[in-house]
């Protein structure tokens, strides 16, 4: 089974950069992103690269190659699912927030809503792979749909997470450590695994591409990410500690991170995780499992997101205590938002929350993100419904200067790990800040010693 044809439900921070990757891999196959968000499209399309509606480096090189030539963005969903012969779902998975599981478990609307509409436009056998994070043994779901409510052709449905860290999407999709694929265990089903398997072969070693049941593929992605954020909270956890007990968690985390059997990735101690997966994979997880009886295990992980919360509050009230227990009427000034480097994502950031708390103490913010524009600032802030939106535009002030940002500040709190911060004029910042001038750096990337010189007051994570 050869596929020629790939139509993906989703132009958002998966569904694009993927789907160009595999554009560009193999320029034999049709590969057509669908989405109804119009001016989503109108960006992809867009003949200024810049205005990609997704950051990531390398990206638009990507679309340049593939656009136009095998890679098209449409908002004709039903004419895409009917000529395609793989379908991808990479809608959003939202964490409910309303009815039974509210707050833990992913809410699957937009995924059934997709296979009606494959159900209800497709004349010949499709196959589906699910692309979104998905609770285990969704796929029987969808499957169930398209089955009783198709026009009696044949799907078979296989789970192909994605496993990109934001920032390096594409040198992941170029070389990832794995490709997952999970299919059914019959003749048909594993037809369907080796198509999908031949399209990733085109540049991925056959060695690197893992087959497994649908279920294993479904529940690696949820613990593959829990198992990260746990890293996270780990160390996170131990900075508090250092900080009392004047260890430094830098040295910590270098020092456990040399045993082979810990190994040094995702030991840097920061703000707090955030990001579209890693604490909504969690509390699905953690929602499974109680579904299932499983109190203890549900416990265990939905302590890592506990330890998250109270990184990001204890950050907040380091701010308010260092500045003489108010920042009422102060000017604190944020640089980044986004959740993590080179990327535009806000999704679940640090940033939003110790925000919120600052707001709450009626402090005045001024943000400097270079990818992120204000009005998504604003929409993230206005989504935790903690006041209206006028009181969030009159507290927050988004400039594209990071120097204006930091004018007649109180307190500079670096909040995005972006390496161009580092290179700063940090003398200038502190010549026009009010004195004594305050760093929170919430992600440990600047030079203290050069900082205290200059006249910071320097505040790190864990030290």
């Amino acid at each position: 089974m050869k596929i020629s044809k790939i139509c993906c439900i989703g132009a958002g921070y998966v569904g694009g950069p993927t789907m160009a990757v595999i554009a560009q891999k193999c320029p034999h196959i049709q590969v057509t992103v669908v989405d109804l968000n119009e001016a989503r499209i109108a960006a992809w399309n867009d003949s200024d690269l810049s205005k990609l509606p997704v950051y990531e480096p390398g990206l638009a090189d990507v679309v340049a190659e593939a656009r136009g030539r095998n890679l098209f963005f449409s908002t004709e969903v039903d004419k895409a699912i009917d000529e395609a012969e793989m379908i991808f779902i990479s809608v959003n998975t939202p964490t409910k927030t309303y009815g039974i599981g509210k707050g833990m478990a992913a809410d699957l609307k937009y995924i059934e809503l997709c296979a009606r509409q494959i159900a209800r436009v497709a004349r010949d056998n499709k196959i589906v792979v699910e692309k979104s994070t998905l609770p285990v043994r969704t796929a029987s779901a969808i499957k169930s749909i398209l089955d009783h409510t198709g026009n009696g052709v044949q799907f078979q449905i296989l789970s192909n997470p994605e496993f990109l860290a934001e920032g390096t999407a594409i040198d992941d999709l170029f070389a990832p450590d794995r490709v997952l694929i999970g299919g059914e265990d019959s003749a048909e089903g594993q037809k369907a695994v080796n198509a999908l398997a031949d399209v990733y072969a085109n540049w991925v070693p056959k060695d690197k591409i893992l087959t497994t049941n649908v279920w294993s593929s479904e529940l690696s992605k949820l613990t593959a990410n829990a198992f990260l954020a746990q890293r996270v909270s780990s160390i996170n956890s131990i900075s508090e500690l250092c900080e009392k007990t004047g260890a430094n968690v830098n040295e910590v985390g270098k020092a456990i991170g040399l045993d082979s059997r810990i190994g040094p990735k995702f030991l840097k101690a920061s703000v707090g995780f955030g990001g579209s997966c890693f604490q909504k994979d969690i509390l699905n997880l953690v929602y499974i499992a109680k579904s299932y009886g499983l109190n203890e295990v549900a416990d265990y992980w939905e302590q890592v997101i506990i330890m998250n919360d109270h990184q990001k509050r204890r950050f907040a009230k380091n701010i308010i205590t260092t500045l003489y227990n108010t920042v009422s009427g102060k000017k604190i000034t944020f640089l980044g938002w986004a959740f993590k480097k080179d990327t535009n994502d806000t999704r679940e950031s640090a940033a939003i929350y110790v925000a919120d708390y600052l707001l709450n103490e009626q402090a005045n913010i001024a943000v400097f993100d270079p990818k992120v524009e204000e009005q998504q600032i604003l929409t993230d802030l206005d989504y935790l419904d903690t006041r209206s939106s006028e009181e969030n535009k009159s507290g927050v002030d988004v400039t594209a200067d990071p120097y204006q940002a930091c004018k007649d500040s109180h307190a500079v709190a670096v909040l995005t790990e972006w390496d161009e911060f580092k290179t700063y004029d940090w003398q200038k910042i502190y010549d026009n800040m009010l004195k004594p001038a305050f760093v929170f750096d919430g992600r440990n990337i600047l030079n203290k010693e050069e900082l205290q010189k200059i006249g910071f007051i320097y505040k790190a994570i864990g030290s």
